[in-house]
């Protein structure tokens, strides 16, 4: 049963990331600076693929804080506006590096790893569920973006399952 919700799990951050990365490839250069809600299009991709990478980790002191993308450590994701702004090339670049991750990720989780706690202070529930609650995150995200580009005349396309 573990490998049929390892696989389950996989298929879906697989989709979710790849309907997000569909979004921030669409993304006309006029429209990264663009708002949704009071945050412009470039940092809601940011903020995203943040928390995708560190709830991919075991806990908060081994996450790997990537000093490309966090100049200035734990405040890029404490604070409310990071350090700089990112360019669609550094976004893509990491979808794929969060990608790859949640692949190694789930590939080495075992029933008790995913039945116990998430390793994660704020979230005080097991690990699989720690695994919905990122993708959904994802997908909450995806769906603003998502909606920002069919008002700039952009169409965002759905994905059922996988990488493609």
């Amino acid at each position: 049963m573990v490998e049929c919700v390892k696989k389950l799990l996989l298929g879906q951050f697989e989709a979710a990331l790849a309907m997000f990365n569909d979004c921030v490839r669409k993304c006309p250069a006029d429209h990264w600076d663009g708002n949704i809600a009071k945050y412009p299009f470039w940092q809601v991709a940011y903020h995203t693929l943040c928390f995708v990478d560190l709830y991919l980790s075991p806990d908060e002191k081994t996450h790997q804080l990537r000093t490309d993308l966090h100049p200035k450590g734990w405040s890029e994701l404490d604070d409310e506006y990071p350090s700089r702004r990112f360019e669609q090339r550094e976004i893509t670049q990491y979808i794929g590096i969060c990608l790859q991750k949640a692949r190694d990720i789930l590939a080495a989780e075992t029933r008790e790893s995913l039945e116990g706690a998430s390793g994660h202070a704020r979230r005080t529930f097991s690990r699989a569920e720690l695994h919905v609650y990122n993708i959904r995150h994802i997908m909450h995200h995806t769906g603003q973006l998502s909606a920002y580009l069919r008002r700039v005349g952009v169409d965002a396309d759905w994905v059922s399952s996988g990488w493609r």
